[in-house]
């Protein structure tokens, strides 16, 4: 079938190195395996719906369950988005993603951080944050509940951050705490103020309008279905489908 997607060598012999060994009996077709993956993610069907070409549904989706649970696809993308060789600007932001209601349980995990499902104006949602390069390239992700401040998510991605010149926000990211720890590191603040603020905080405006670029990103991102729509009840899962349309999209 022409309108099915299959990685190509140069993509497989990118990934290779982050694939786990096998042990005792050698794994199914890895390619074919993994561009099943990759289809069910980007149209959001069941697992049950893929091609037979993939080969039988359940080796699929046991396959992204481990994989998924190991953290094996967010490594893949981090280990390929290292090599970025951005020193001049990053920028940060986040989104809301849709919780399906197969998803949307607000019954806790033992041991765990929950579902990271929250009750937004707009429904039940999960809150994506992200930072991405100049030309639009996400280098870290991070989820949290729907109703969680964006500057949960600044600081979990703050130790993340590369050696760069500037960082580009909104004003959802003008906090003092913020402005103060990118100054500690050498990085300059592009970042209009709230308009509370009694005294105006200058920016770069033309560098400022750059800023599209990330909003661009998520709206690619939001192109894969099982992305813009959260069917996975397990968040570690949710963030694996993220990284992988991160890792399809711009890394290979």
């Amino acid at each position: 079938m022409s309108d099915l997607f299959w990685l190509t060598d140069a993509q497989m012999a990118r990934l290779e190195p982050f694939f786990p060994k096998s042990h005792g009996k050698p794994r199914v077709d890895d390619r074919r395996v993994l561009s099943g993956i990759i289809f069910i993610n980007r149209n959001g069907l069941r697992w049950r719906d893929a091609p037979n070409a993939y080969g039988p549904h359940k080796t699929l989706y046991n396959r992204w369950k481990r994989w998924s649970d190991k953290g094996i696809f967010a490594r893949m993308m981090a280990g390929l988005a290292a090599e970025h060789g951005e020193k001049k600007t990053v920028m940060i932001d986040a989104t809301y993603l849709k919780a399906h209601r197969t998803a949307s349980s607000l019954g806790g995990q033992k041991g765990g951080r929950g579902r990271l499902i929250g009750r937004t104006k707009g429904g039940m949602n999960t809150k994506l944050h992200a930072i991405c390069d100049s030309h639009g390239r996400p280098l870290n992700l991070f989820v949290t509940a729907g109703q969680v401040s964006d500057y949960i998510g600044a600081r979990a991605l703050l130790g993340s951050l590369p050696d760069v010149d500037w960082l580009l926000g909104d004003r959802g990211y003008d906090a003092d705490w913020f402005r103060e720890a990118l100054k500690d590191k050498g990085i300059r603040a592009c970042i209009p103020g709230r308009k509370q603020r009694k005294k105006p905080v200058k920016y770069d405006e033309r560098r400022y309008k750059r800023r599209n670029r990330i909003e661009i990103m998520f709206g690619r991102l939001k192109d894969w279905r099982r992305v813009a729509t959260r069917y996975d009840r397990c968040p570690k899962v949710f963030l694996s489908a993220i990284a992988l349309a991160a890792l399809v999209i711009y890394w290979l």
